[in-house]
């Protein structure tokens, strides 16, 4: 933590309230032109019911909307709790020295024309952030549209929505998505509390934001956030605070845009952001309990679903209930495509369904009530499903459109009440967006979510159903001797001796086979006589023996040991052979690789074309826990290999998921291992073993 951050940390409550609950707000560039930035932010905060004290400040200008005017920062009768700048880019630097010597100590920057422009700018941002850290002012911006929270509305561009309640916060690095997201968001049902737009984020972060807001999160507040980001600066800070809003009853859900060549380009012209590598960022998300999603409809569906079900579904389980069979079947086949479950429902509630429903209607699941269904049926339906299916079912999903056959306003009101009351979640898909439009909008207008796709609605179910919030890394795995393992890194080259790296293996519990370094001819004899027939031979020296003819396998005899001897030394760089017990087996890898900012990723994927072909791999941030472990096994989509296959036995999972723990223990307690290569790991059942294996250090 630098000096900046000890500063933010003692006095984040001031911080804080200064950005989210002002007692007093300067706005510098003030208008009654509400055309422009200054003119339209002061009359958002005016006329949405800002309560404590706003000034404005603007030379040429004596009356801003009646509010007490100033022609200079130095006029104004004390220090705002928050100064708002819009005004040109070349008057920023002298208003911030100005605010900085009336002793303002947070600043929000509208103004554009920075980094996000040329390299110009990009001196003007370090300028400003020089003046700002002397001043112990914390700095927002520039180049963003401003706050949004339900004190005051302090944003110049896009919506203010005006529905009940809030049901979802908004912190981000750019305020066009802010803007597009709000709008599209508002007309599904959500509203917002609090909204932030952090621009170029020359000095406060997304992270930074998150670290506030978390700690002044309770357990009443908004139960859903959303993040948007173009650069992850402090990859362990956002961790912290993500996982500690999640155990508090917050859900994130995030977009980290820029993960590609064009996307890092685009994302430096913006506000120039680099592109972090986007395995890393998948797996602090997994870690931090942050919904991944990759556009602005994927987040506002995962956004719709969690606060439909006021949090992550318990299970994958789903009972569709529709009123025209098509969207009911598509809605099963991608719910069926996404690895969800549409459980049959039980006779005792097929039975009751049969009583409520015309006899032709479907009541397995999904159930299919009919383009004839009344209000009271769907009320019914629902109601019978909470009750009887609660311990079968995790969520309902209620598929309905504009028949006009009934009045879809009771429907809609039916609905809109079975959410608010059920036992389950229920979720809704309004599919007559157009010819039900004011019914529609009159739902939402008391803050409820719909979706207008069942597809849409079941790939969303499985992203909330996926989520997972890791457990706390428990303690160090038994077997696992710390002491032998930094005697032996301590004595080490970068590039570990093969007597090196097994006794760090073995010193961290896993499992290798009988083996014994040979340097010279005359050692061969009786190191044979260890090992025994078959033997494996593989050249020491070189980095990546198969690539040289370093390895051969099935060795039967002393005959062909030598002769295999005599042709490995030839191999540039050879300095003797490793001889090794045959293992048979599934072929597994594993690993760990440095990510700058990040830490270790831990690695696993199945040998052979499942890894070097189709990239069937997964990774996770260490320190792992087992479920960690399990999950990235799991996840695998060649995972069934795992359990047998053409008779072969499979492989005991837990001691997989073991090794990754053990792998995630060593680089944690060791950084200075910059790699890990377990490849490969060989076995069945619980006897696993680590082959082949190579440590590398930091040089």
């Amino acid at each position: 933590m630098n000096k900046k951050e000890l500063k933010q940390k003692s006095s984040s409550v001031n911080i804080h309230d200064a950005l989210f609950n002002p007692g007093s707000i300067v706005v510098i560039g003030a208008s009654n032109n509400d055309l422009k930035p200054g003119g339209r932010v002061i009359k958002n905060i005016k006329s949405h019911g800002f309560e404590g004290k706003l000034w404005a400040v603007n030379p040429k200008t004596r009356n801003i909307l009646d509010l007490p005017t100033f022609s200079s920062i130095e006029d104004l009768p004390g220090a705002p709790d928050l100064a708002i700048i819009a005004i040109p880019a070349k008057f920023v630097l002298q208003c911030l020295k100005d605010l900085a010597r009336k002793k303002v100590r947070v600043v929000i920057i509208l103004t554009s024309g920075f980094g996000e422009k040329d390299d110009q700018g990009k001196i003007l941002e370090r300028e400003m952030l020089a003046i700002a850290e002397a001043a112990d002012i914390t700095l927002i911006g520039p180049n963003c549209s401003g706050f949004m929270t339900p004190a005051y509305k302090g944003k110049f561009a896009g919506i203010i929505p005006e529905l009940p309640g809030n049901t979802v916060d908004f912190i981000s690095g750019s305020g066009a998505t802010v803007d597009y997201v709000m709008e599209q968001a508002s007309y599904r049902g959500l509203s917002f509390g609090t909204v932030v737009n952090l621009g170029n984020s020359i000095q406060m972060g997304v992270e930074d934001i998150l670290g506030l807001y978390d700690e002044q999160y309770n357990r009443s507040g908004v139960p859903v956030l959303m993040l948007y980001m173009e650069i992850v600066k402090k990859p362990l800070k956002l961790m912290l605070h993500a996982r500690s809003l999640s155990r508090k009853g917050c859900f994130i859900v995030g977009i980290k845009s820029g993960t590609t060549a064009a996307g890092k380009r685009a994302a430096a012209s913006h506000t120039g952001a680099m592109a972090t590598n986007d395995t890393a960022v998948d797996a602090l998300f997994a870690k931090s309990g942050i919904i991944r999603v990759r556009s602005k409809s994927d987040m506002i569906d995962v956004a719709c679903v969690l606060s439909a079900a006021k949090g992550p579904l318990n299970g994958k389980r789903i009972c569709v209930v529709t009123d025209a069979g098509g969207p009911g079947v598509m809605m099963s086949d991608e719910l069926n495509r996404q690895g969800m479950e549409l459980p049959v429902l039980k006779d005792k509630t097929q039975v009751c369904l049969r009583e409520i429903l015309p006899p032709e209607s479907a009541t397995a699941n999904p159930v299919d009530c009919l383009p004839s269904r009344t209000a009271d049926q769907i009320r019914s339906i629902v109601d019978l499903l909470a009750e009887e299916e609660k311990e079968n079912v995790d969520a309902i999903a209620v598929v309905t459109g504009n028949s006009l056959l009934s009045d879809n306003w009771m429907i809609y009101k039916e609905i809109r009440e079975a959410m608010d009351k059920s036992l389950l979640p229920v979720i809704p898909v309004l599919s007559s967006a157009v010819t039900a439009q004011n019914l529609i909008a009159r739902y939402c207008s008391k803050g409820h979510i719909y979706f207008t796709d069942e597809v849409h609605l079941a790939k969303a179910l499985r992203m909330v159903a996926g989520h997972y919030l890791p457990d706390d890394i428990a303690p160090r795995p038994d077997g696992y001797d710390k002491r032998t393992i930094a005697d032996t890194l301590s004595k080490e080259p970068s590039i570990m001796s093969p007597r090196g790296v097994e006794q760090v293996l073995r010193g961290a519990g896993f499992r290798l086979p009988d083996q014994i370094s040979v340097l010279e001819r005359k050692e061969l004899t009786d190191a044979c006589n260890q090992i025994g027939f078959p033997m494996v031979m593989k050249v020491i020296g070189p980095l990546h023996k198969s690539d040289v003819g370093g390895v051969t396998v099935g060795l039967e005899d002393l005959a062909a040991v030598n002769v295999c001897w005599d042709r490995m030394m030839t191999i540039k760089g050879s300095k003797g052979v490793l001889l090794q017990s045959m293992v048979s087996g599934t072929e597994l890898i594993l690993g760990t690789s440095r990510e700058e900012g990040f830490g270790h990723l831990v690695m696993f994927g199945i040998g052979g074309i499942y890894t070097e072909v189709l990239k069937d791999v997964q990774f996770a941030l260490a320190p792992l826990s087992l479920d960690e472990g399990l999950k990235m096994i799991r996840n695998i989509h060649a995972s069934p290999i795992l359990e047998g296959a053409r008779g072969n036995e499979g492989v005991d999972i837990h001691v997989l998921g073991d090794y990754l723990v053990r792998l995630g223990c060593l680089v944690t307690d060791f950084p200075e291992i910059d790699e890990i290569d377990l490849n490969p790991v060989k076995g069945f059942g619980s006897d696993l073993f680590v082959v082949d294996a190579r440590i590398i250090k930091n040089s």
